[in-house]
């Protein structure tokens, strides 16, 4: 028997990410399996980037100001002890400046905050949090990024994509689509919203329509083909393949023997 777990207050536990899959979780397994197997049983928890320090306090001003009073005891390292926030993260403040002197982004951004849904998928539950809930209308995320407009190398595509593509948030989208329709029992998808605004100075920020109905329909099946291999994986069935070239791999890499010179132009 599994045991309840409150996701409102355990999302990010080690017991909901062993239940559950995640768009998160999914991207770990994606990118490297041994260094997701590491994080689920706790084997791994690299600190929080700067990026990502801001982009959880923009989030937490998106969800309200008990959660930004409750993020700001939780990182006091993005705080001077006088309580003003330390040289390398007042970026965020302008970020989230340019976002309040913005009408239309802050309608979009009006809805139920940080909604949790759960839904089985794909052989397995998955979970799903969401910036901005319109039941019956949209799903609106509120993504940071360096830049809205600059194109940046896709190894995929094998050209310059937006940070839409480079991200992969069609996938995240495609994920929170579905969840959310079948955890609602409704038999199409929401309108999905991504309100960006970037890190330069100023800001930079634009309201975008993800909608495209072939596209998630893609995403979805591109996930259903994986997700078996995933699963077994991360159930211990299967041992899982280091990437060798991500974080965890380089702090737990063992040297097993020479290499040639020419292996580093062929990579891994």
């Amino acid at each position: 028997m599994q045991t309840a777990l409150n996701l409102q207050t355990d999302y990010y536990s080690p017991e909901a990410n062993l239940r559950y899959m995640s768009n998160g979780q999914y991207k770990d397994f994606i990118d490297c399996e041994a260094m997701a197997v590491a994080k689920i049983v706790g084997e791994w928890n690299p600190p929080p980037t700067i990026e990502m320090m801001v982009g959880s306090y923009v989030h937490a001003w998106n969800e309200g100001e008990e959660a930004l009073k409750q993020f700001k005891a939780s990182t006091p390292e993005m705080f001077n002890k006088n309580g003003t926030m330390k040289a390398q993260f007042l970026f965020a403040d302008q970020m989230i400046e340019t976002l309040e002197n913005d009408e239309l982004c802050m309608a979009y951004l009006e809805g139920q905050k940080e909604v949790i849904m759960t839904a089985e998928m794909f052989g397995c539950e998955w979970k799903i949090k969401i910036d901005s809930y319109r039941p019956g209308d949209a799903i609106v995320d509120l993504k940071t990024t360096r830049s809205i407009w600059d194109l940046q190398w896709n190894d995929f595509y094998k050209c310059k994509a937006s940070f839409i593509e480079n991200y992969e948030y069609f996938r995240q989208f495609a994920i929170y689509l579905e969840v959310e329709r079948i955890a609602t029992g409704r038999d199409k998808w929401l309108t999905p919203y991504i309100v960006a605004v970037s890190k330069e100075s100023p800001p930079d920020k634009a309201i975008i329509d993800l909608s495209d109905d072939e596209r998630i329909a893609s995403e979805l099946l591109r996930i259903k083909e994986k997700m078996p291999h995933i699963l077994a994986v991360k159930h211990g069935e299967i041992k899982p393949q280091r990437c060798g070239r991500c974080a965890y791999c380089r702090a737990t890499n063992k040297v097993e023997g020479v290499i040639s010179y020419r292996d580093l132009e062929g990579g891994v």
